[in-house]
């Protein structure tokens, strides 16, 4: 047979067995359109004694913890493999390698949960899913051939690696690892569609839940594009956390200093990557909100003005305590260099900053109080701390961390390097002018919310997030040109505490619980539907989860995922571990 016979013939099967994946964005809808389903409380199977919720839930969130990590680390695996060809060292190349060895130990985890939740979610709720395939069609299948797709290239790509190592080969490896990335993005993009349309229903009748649209427009919902900016950069500062765990958890475990200078590095190189993914999500995350309530203020204020919105408290405690962490390893690093006691002496005052913003971050507005605390009160608001707690304060506290997080990592930057242009004092002058004017217009327009009208308290938040933005983008381009050239300082990698590892087995930890508290915020705001006004939940379990509950499921979800991770580090070390051979073995 001949290859264009054979072409032919495979293309006929395709259109015949699944037309869908052909038509998927232009397919035309029938006449006679049939409505979401409407399942009774006894169309939802019962097994036992078994909460359908918390199976499906649980299952869910680990299954996005760990797609989080396998999608986001190839990420920076191959960035750090283009620093390897562009800088010609060795070092980048073999951390390359050692991410990608982590993402294949937890690849099989990943794909056997994703395995789990499926089961569970046709087991449990079938006409919510009925409904999804009808909806969505032949972009299912799709995804199926997508994950197939990434699982061939990921080990194609990591078990290539030595073989195409050097020369134009390389190039070859690193045009699979954009293949690989290319296609987990396209995954990530797909499941957020449904997970988005949830939310923000489109290409269907409002009313009926009839199909109405193509594939597309069901994709293209009006929470798509804010939801996948925040879950990439989300994913980026997760995967970031969780490799830095990783050298934490190598550098406590050798002995070797060399080996342990390695980890130092790697575990220096893992903290940028999760502050780089870090320093923009609020942003992305305020974003997502503002497009929550043009769609339903009824969900933002949910989110925000109802039983959700202590649960923002508990988000600034976890949020803080990243920063803080991150900062904490920061300065520690600071050691490493032997000019780094010059820039030591500043710490006390970027603490007092981030220690003042923490505690403005997490002061609520409304207390609560019983009726007698309200009385001796004069009310359920603090006449002092009361106007902490709104958001002028609140974005104030929060954009005024970020300005000192960045400013610890510029630290350390410059502790290793000393400039040689003759216009350093000047690109310092105007560095300080950047910090100065952007902070005073953070604070005035933070203190500008408290006197213009509700209405123009967000407008208010704008100056402040582009004089932050502004700092760091500013500062980064004049070290850029400045440092050119510069003369390199020794960085004595290894040279650190052991309890400065500690921070770096902080920040998964928080990372981990707070993706759950936001995975519990999110799926809450659909209150009692399925798939918000289209499809209702008349499940037993129709109602937000209180507070107590959700954090015991969130905890007890994040503490199972730790204990993978240690066992998937336990995994590598374990690959590695050689049996040591007795001298005077008989």
């Amino acid at each position: 047979m001949r290859i264009s016979h054979f072409l032919a013939l495979i293309g006929a099967l395709v259109a015949v067995i699944a037309p869908d994946l052909l038509m998927a964005a232009t397919e035309e809808v029938a006449a006679v359109l049939e409505g979401a389903p409407k399942p009774s409380r006894l169309d939802y199977p019962l097994i036992g004694g078994v909460s359908a919720r918390t199976v499906v839930w649980s299952a869910a969130q680990m299954h996005l913890f760990l797609a989080a990590f396998v999608l986001a680390v190839p990420l920076f695996a191959i960035a750090t493999e283009f620093m390897s060809v562009i800088t010609g060292d060795d070092r980048f190349d073999n951390m390359a390698r050692e991410f990608m060895k982590i993402t294949m130990a937890a690849y099989s985890l990943t794909a056997l949960v994703g395995g789990g939740l499926l089961l569970s979610l046709m087991v449990f709720y079938p006409h919510l899913m009925g409904y999804m395939v009808k909806v969505f069609r032949g972009q299912m299948l799709i995804y199926a051939l997508l994950f197939g797709l990434e699982s061939i290239t990921l080990y194609v790509y990591f078990y290539s690696w030595d073989a195409l190592r050097r020369g134009n080969r390389k190039y070859y490896h690193m045009s699979i690892g954009l293949l690989l990335n290319t296609v987990g993005l396209t995954l990530m993009f797909v499941a957020n569609a449904w997970a988005s349309f949830m939310m923000s229903p489109a290409g269907v009748d409002a009313v009926s839940g009839a199909v109405t649209g193509t594939v597309w427009e069901a994709t293209r919902n009006p929470l798509w594009n804010p939801l996948n900016l925040h879950r990439f950069l989300a994913n980026i500062a997760y995967g970031g956390a969780i490799v830095g765990g990783y050298a934490a958890y190598m550098f406590l475990a050798e002995k070797d200093p060399e080996t342990k200078a390695h980890y130092d590095w790697m575990g220096y190189t893992a903290n940028f990557i999760a502050i780089l993914g870090f320093l923009p999500l609020p942003f992305a995350g305020y974003w997502l909100m503002a497009e929550i309530y043009a769609y339903s203020q009824q969900m933002g204020i949910t989110a925000m003005g109802g039983i959700l919105a202590w649960l923002f408290i508990i988000q600034a405690v976890l949020i803080g305590t990243i920063m803080l962490a991150a900062n904490y390893y920061l300065w520690s690093g600071l050691m490493r260099t032997d000019r780094g006691a010059q820039y030591a002496k500043y710490v006390k005052y970027i603490a007092v900053v981030l220690v003042g913003g923490f505690l403005v971050w997490l002061t609520p507005h409304t207390l609560i109080l019983s009726a007698t605390e309200i009385q001796n009160l004069g009310g359920t608001h603090h006449k002092i701390l009361g106007p902490l707690g709104i958001m002028p304060a609140k974005n104030m506290a929060v954009n005024l961390m970020l300005v000192m997080t960045f400013l610890s990592f510029q630290m350390f930057y410059r502790s290793s390097r000393i400039p040689t242009v003759s216009w350093a004092k000047q690109a310092n002058m105007v560095v300080i002018a950047l910090y100065v004017v952007g902070i005073a217009n953070i604070v005035g327009a933070g203190i500008y919310g408290y006197i213009t009208p509700t209405v123009y308290k967000v407008g208010a938040s704008v100056p402040q997030v582009v004089s932050t933005l502004m700092i760091i983008i500013g500062s980064v381009v004049i070290d850029v040109f400045m440092l050119r050239g510069a003369k390199a300082e020794k960085v004595h990698w290894g040279r650190m505490t052991e309890r400065s590892q500690y921070a770096l087995f902080v920040l998964p930890v928080a990372f981990t619980w707070l993706m759950g508290l936001m995975g519990y915020i999110r799926s809450s705001l659909r209150t009692n539907w399925h798939v918000y006004t289209v499809m209702k939940d008349n499940s037993p379990e129709n109602y937000i989860p209180t507070l107590g509950d959700a954090g015991n499921t969130i905890t007890a979800i994040t503490l199972g995922f730790m204990a993978i991770m240690i066992f998937v580090f336990w995994l590598s070390r374990l690959g590695v571990t050689k049996q040591k051979v007795a001298e005077d073995a008989a």
